[in-house]
C-alpha cells in the first residue's frame, strides 16, 4: 500500500512538471513510510546516514514543495516544535498532552466529518474554508500507565 501512495505521489508531482530529483524521491518515500510525524531535523538525521547528498536546506526545500501540492500537512507539537505528516489516506489525529505523541486515527466517517465541519463553520463564520486539520487530546495509553490512570481510565 505503501508503494502505490508513493506512486500516486510522484504522479501528482510528474502532472505538475515538479523535477523529482533523486533526493526528492528519497525525502517523499521516508514520509509516506514513516508515520512517526518526524521534524525536519528528523527527516534529514534519519536520512543523512544512508546518502550524504542530502542536505538539511533540501530537506526543508522539499517539505514546502510537498506542502504546496497537499501532500504533506504540518503539525505542531505541543513543546513548539513542526511535524510533517504525508497525507496521501486522508486521517485525524490523536495527540497525547503528556508526551506529545502523535497517532494517526483512519476512518471512514473522516471525509463526512470533515466536510460537516467545514460546512458548520461556513454557515456560522462566512470564512472560505480552505482545509481543517482535526487532532483529539488525550492521554496515550503509556503515559496513562505512567501515571496510574489505565485502571482508572477501563472502570
Amino acid at each position: 500500500m505503501a508503494q502505490d501512495e508513493y506512486l500516486h505521489a510522484l504522479k501528482i508531482l510528474r502532472n505538475h512538471k515538479v523535477r523529482l530529483t533523486p533526493q526528492r524521491k528519497t525525502i517523499l518515500n521516508y514520509l509516506v513510510n514513516h508515520h512517526t510525524h518526524p521534524s525536519v531535523e528528523m527527516i534529514y538525521d534519519d536520512l543523512k546516514q544512508h546518502d550524504d547528498s542530502i542536505s538539511i536546506a533540501t530537506v526543508y526545500n522539499t517539505i514546502r514543495l510537498l506542502l504546496d501540492y497537499h501532500l504533506v500537512i504540518e503539525l505542531k507539537n505541543g513543546d513548539g516544535s513542526t511535524h510533517y505528516d504525508y497525507f496521501g489516506q486522508p486521517h485525524y489525529h490523536v495527540v497525547c498532552d503528556n508526551c506529545g505523541k502523535i497517532t494517526d486515527v483512519f476512518t471512514d466517517e473522516f471525509t463526512d466529518l470533515s466536510t460537516s465541519l467545514d460546512e458548520i463553520t461556513r454557515q456560522q463564520t462566512h470564512y472560505l474554508v480552505t482545509r481543517n486539520d482535526i487532532e483529539v487530546h488525550g492521554l496515550c495509553p503509556e503515559c496513562q500507565a505512567k501515571l496510574g490512570l489505565l485502571a482508572q481510565a477501563e472502570k
